[in-house]
Order: C-alpha cells, then sequence, then structure tokens
C-alpha cells in the first residue's frame, strides 16, 4: 500500500478549492489496514482487514460546520468531493471564522516498532499463536484455547487553511489467550490480554508463566461456588480499576455532553468527588498506550490531561469548539472512527494513578469482600451518574485473606457513591494500561486504553 504522503499535493490542491468560500476549512486524509489471526481447535484463520482510504472535508459555513467525504484518494474524487462541498457554501466566502482556536504548525510523528507484525511471514505469526496455545494446553483438562493476534496499521494527514499541517502513522498490537476447560460437562474459560502501541514488543508481559497461571484459573472456575449478593468491600484488579476510570470519569467528562447538558458531573467541576489520595488521568501522548495518537482529528497535538487532581474534579476534555465555550484551550481528544465519521470529543487512555498501597495491604484493609478480576464489560449513565462493570471472577476476601475464586460478578451503583468509598490504591509496579475499543452511544468505535493499579472501595455486586 502506496503511502498516504503520495496523496498529499491532491488532497491539498482540493482544499484549496474551498478556501475561497469560507474563512477556515480543513482536510483529514486516512489510510488504513491490518492483519489478523485466529487459532483454536477446530480452525486457524489469517485475515486482512478491508483496507480503509479516504479524506473528508470540513468547512465553517459562517453558523455551523459542513462535512463531504470521498472514499478515494485521487485527484479527481478529492476535487468532485471538494467541489460539492463549495457549491453547498455558496459563491460568496463566509467572513465569520469558526469558534475556537484553530491548530497551527507542522509535524509529522510514527510508531517506531521493534517488531511490526506485517513484517513477520504468515507462518511465523502462525508459530507465535501455536507456541502460546501449547503453553495454556500444557494444563491439564484444557479442552481448547482461542488465541488472538492482531496488528493494525492507521495513517492520517491532517492539513488546513489555517497552516496547519500533521501526518502520523500509528501501529497497534494486540493478543488475547482464552483457555477453555471442561469437566462432566460444565465448560469455564478465563483470559489474559495485552496490547498497545508499537509491534510484538507491546506484548512481552504475556509471559509463559502468565498463559499458565490464566489456564489453572480457567479449570479453577469449574468448581466456583455461587457469587455473593449484597453491599460490601470490593477491590478492582488493575484492569477492572481501568474500566472504572473510563466509565465514570469517560463520556461524562467529554465536554459536548457537558454542552449538551448530559452529564451528571458538569455541576461539579471544581468540587472535591474522591480522597485526596485520588487522582484519574486521560493521556493521549501515554507511550505505548493502546489509545494514544500523535495528533487529534484537529490537529492539536495530543497531552495528559488530569481530570480528577488529588480528589478535586478540576477538568474536561476538549475540541476547539466546547475550548471556545468554556473559556479553555483544546485538550488533543477530537476523534473520528475513520474518514466517514463524525468527530467528537472522545478519551484516549483513561486511568487511575497509582497510589502507595500492595495488593496483601488493601486486602488486610478490606477485612471482608470480593477481589473482582478480568473486566469483561462496562457502561455508564453519563447523565444520570450510574454504572455496571462486569468481571470473569471474584475472588473472596475472608478476615483479611485471599480465599477461593467464584465465578462472574456484576458491579453496580451510583460513580459517586463508589468515589466517596475509595480507601486505597495499588502501587506503579502492577500499575498498567489495557486496550479496549469505545463508542460514542454505539457507533463510531475507536481504540481506547483504560488502566489503573488495585482499588479498595464498597459497592452493590451480585451475579453477573
Amino acid at each position: 500500500m502506496s503511502g498516504l504522503r503520495d496523496s498529499e499535493d491532491a488532497v491539498t490542491r482540493a482544499l484549496g478549492r474551498i478556501a475561497p468560500n469560507t474563512s477556515y476549512a480543513e482536510a483529514m486524509a486516512e489510510r488504513s489496514d491490518g492483519l489478523r489471526l485466529r487459532l483454536d481447535r477446530s480452525q486457524t484463520s489469517l485475515g486482512v482487514d478491508p483496507r480503509l482510504e479516504g479524506a473528508v472535508f470540513r468547512a465553517w459555513a459562517g453558523d455551523e460546520w459542513v462535512e463531504a467525504a470521498s472514499s478515494g484518494l485521487d485527484a479527481a474524487s478529492l476535487t468532485a468531493t471538494a467541489d460539492a462541498l463549495r457549491s453547498h457554501l455558496g459563491a460568496k466566502a463566509k467572513s465569520t471564522p469558526p469558534p475556537g482556536i484553530s491548530a497551527t504548525g507542522s509535524g509529522e510523528r510514527q510508531t517506531h516498532a521493534k517488531r511490526p507484525v506485517a513484517a513477520l511471514s504468515p507462518e511465523e505469526r502462525l508459530e507465535i499463536a501455536r507456541r502460546m496455545s501449547e503453553t495454556a494446553k500444557s494444563v491439564g483438562g484444557i479442552h481448547d484455547v482461542i488465541v488472538t493476534l492482531v496488528g493494525q496499521t492507521e495513517e492520517r494527514l491532517f492539513v488546513s487553511t489555517a497552516g496547519a499541517r500533521r501526518w502520523q502513522q500509528i501501529e497497534r498490537t494486540r493478543a488475547a489467550v482464552v483457555p477453555i476447560a471442561m469437566e462432566n460437562g460444565k465448560v469455564e474459560y478465563d483470559y489474559v490480554s495485552l496490547g498497545g502501541t508499537g509491534g510484538l514488543e507491546v506484548l512481552d508481559g504475556l509471559t509463559d508463566d502468565e498463559i499458565v497461571r490464566t489456564a489453572k484459573e480457567a479449570k479453577a472456575l469449574l468448581m466456583a461456588g455461587s457469587a455473593p449478593t449484597g453491599s460490601m468491600n470490593v477491590i478492582l484488579d488493575p484492569g477492572t480499576a481501568g474500566t472504572f476510570a473510563h466509565e465514570s470519569f469517560g463520556h461524562g467528562t467529554e465536554a459536548d455532553q457537558l454542552l449538551r447538558d448530559r452529564s451528571y458531573l458538569k455541576p461539579l467541576l471544581g468540587e472535591m468527588v474522591g480522597p485526596e489520595f485520588l487522582t484519574l488521568v486521560d493521556d493521549g501522548s501515554y507511550p505505548q498506550g493502546w489509545g494514544s495518537v500523535f495528533f487529534d482529528d484537529e490537529g492539536h497535538p495530543s497531552q495528559r490531561t488530569v481530570l480528577v487532581d488529588h480528589g478535586k474534579f478540576v477538568s474536561v476534555l476538549h475540541d476547539r469548539e466546547s475550548a471556545a465555550f468554556f473559556g479553555r484551550t483544546a485538550t488533543g481528544n477530537t476523534r473520528r472512527a475513520d474518514f466517514l465519521s463524525r468527530p467528537f470529543v472522545r478519551m484516549t487512555n483513561t486511568f487511575v494513578e497509582p497510589g502507595d498501597w500492595s495488593l496483601d495491604e488493601l486486602v488486610k484493609e478490606a477485612k471482608d469482600g470480593l477481589l473482582l478480576q478480568n473486566c469483561t464489560s462496562g457502561i455508564e449513565d453519563p447523565l444520570g451518574g450510574q454504572m455496571q462493570i462486569k468481571v470473569k471472577k471474584a475472588r473472596r476476601i475472608v478476615h483479611g485473606e485471599l480465599g477461593a475464586v467464584g465465578p462472574s460478578m456484576a458491579l453496580s451503583g451510583k460513580v459517586l457513591d463508589f468515589l466517596k468509598g475509595i480507601r486505597g490504591v495499588g502501587r506503579a509496579d502492577v500499575f498498567g494500561i489495557f486496550p479496549g475499543s469505545c463508542g460514542k452511544g454505539h457507533t463510531d468505535l475507536i481504540p481506547a486504553g483504560t488502566g489503573g493499579s488495585y482499588l479498595l472501595s464498597h459497592a452493590v455486586v451480585g451475579p453477573a
């Protein structure tokens, strides 16, 4: 696949055709593709994601944004799309500037993958998956193992009539191992997954020991008893704590939600919402983060934005328009799922900053309750302030000691109540950012990282 910069002149010329009819116009061109492998007991599939390429032009019409997209990057397609947008704008130039500050300046950034998945032959990718599968099967009682390995490459170019030019190429790698145990007709599974920006080096934590541990946990779940129900102390593992960060201060801190009065957090800006040792962050510049980008889709550099600073709700995520309304600056969080999707204020990597508690200390502090592990899903109500988080397993805490593993559980309740109940956050040595996807509603999925360390609070839990 040719590089996106080969089409830059055509994109820039097309943008120039729109410029006389507006006070501001921009273009985002994109090329992306990916490689996928799935291995299980019955089949092996090696696939290529459909290559996506095209460009979207956006212009200010004096009182609103208007857009037009091209599914081709050839000069004829780009020119036709630009002319259609120009026709919509009308013959008279619009002198009123758009809200907010336009990105300016030039920059080029790319992921430097040490071991890119795309450089591996199909046989080499298959060998990696087979080794992971055989490692899990070394544990007796494992009936099957599902292994997935994904490599994605995304290239984007942003240019504007304000003089901005941003080019970035991002490579993401992700793998998951799902051991499946079976006994007397009962089936259970567990999983381990890692991913980030970079090549196979982001999977270094997916060790043989970790795969064996996961397989043993799948077997242990066959013997798991019933799930407890009620209000109790809970410890979230790092991945589940990351989902909590995403669901509690995720969509509710995307400023377009505040503009529409669809965030329960709006009246709480500047207020204490948690203990002084609690800090929550969204950081699109985090090294190797799954949701990391170099620039957003308005041309602004990604950055670290502290949402909750030592318990105080201090900031939200902005695009240029919301930043202008609230008297702030854009935070580098404007993201399109692709060139055919609208730009929204979106999260990147959202996480709980590490604290100073060991897991043993948190377990002793909890005394009785549950350790919730391996998050499977999370949902939030950004208007009402409710959340629900589901996990694959839960380990009992009895008299300050970890007990047996239990079945799937769900945590639910008010975010603010959970925040007020937080009593400790784990250390940095177990901190991690984990791969996932996030939709604005149920569409426009983008890569989103979630992270944290262990976290102790109080919540209502029950069977998932």
